[in-house]
Formats: C-alpha cells, structure tokens, sequence
C-alpha cells in the first residue's frame, strides 16, 4: 500500500491546481488535498510552507514546489511504484503510446 508523503495545496476552481490533481492522479501517485480558502489573504497554511500564498503548492518531504511547470516537471521524475508503471505501460500500449 503507498503511503502518503505529498500535500497539495489548491482550490477547487484554479485550472492549474486542476492540472497537477489530473498529472497525480495518472500517475495514481497517492496525496493529501488541501482545499484552501479562495482569498490569499487566508491562505496561511500555503504561506506557512512556502512563504507565499499562490496555489497550486506541492510539498514532498523537504521539497516545496510553487510553480505549476515546476511541479508538473518534478511528477514526471517522481519514482513510480513498480506496479503503478507496470500499470501504466499496459494502459498506455492499450492506447498505441
């Protein structure tokens, strides 16, 4: 079973917090949502980690990513668990990539 070690920091409505939640979820890479508050001025919990109040934020151990590209670039070469690739590759034979 995989153990949660990501937070990501979004809103529900932010189209590039909706990217990273669609890249996790193909990678079926397991993390904590955090839904913040639509007013950066609440939002103290994503200043806490990462001294700003954008979203999204995503924290893996001692790494905090700010930037969408970032974090899309840092999932792309994220260790997968050997049956989530194997999984992977299946589905994307299934699909001709």
């Amino acid at each position: 079973m995989n153990q949660v070690t990501m937070r990501l920091f979004h809103t529900e409505w932010c189209p590039e917090c909706m990217l990273v939640r669609e890249k996790l979820g193909e990678l079926a890479l397991p993390y904590e949502s955090v839904v913040v508050p639509d007013l950066r001025p609440f939002r103290k919990q994503v200043y806490e980690v990462s001294g700003q109040y954008y979203v999204p934020v995503l924290v893996d151990g001692e790494t905090v990513l700010t930037e969408t590209e970032d974090i899309l670039a840092y999932l792309d070469e994220y260790p997968l668990d050997p049956k989530t690739e194997t999984l992977q590759e299946s589905q994307n034979q299934q699909l001709g990539r």
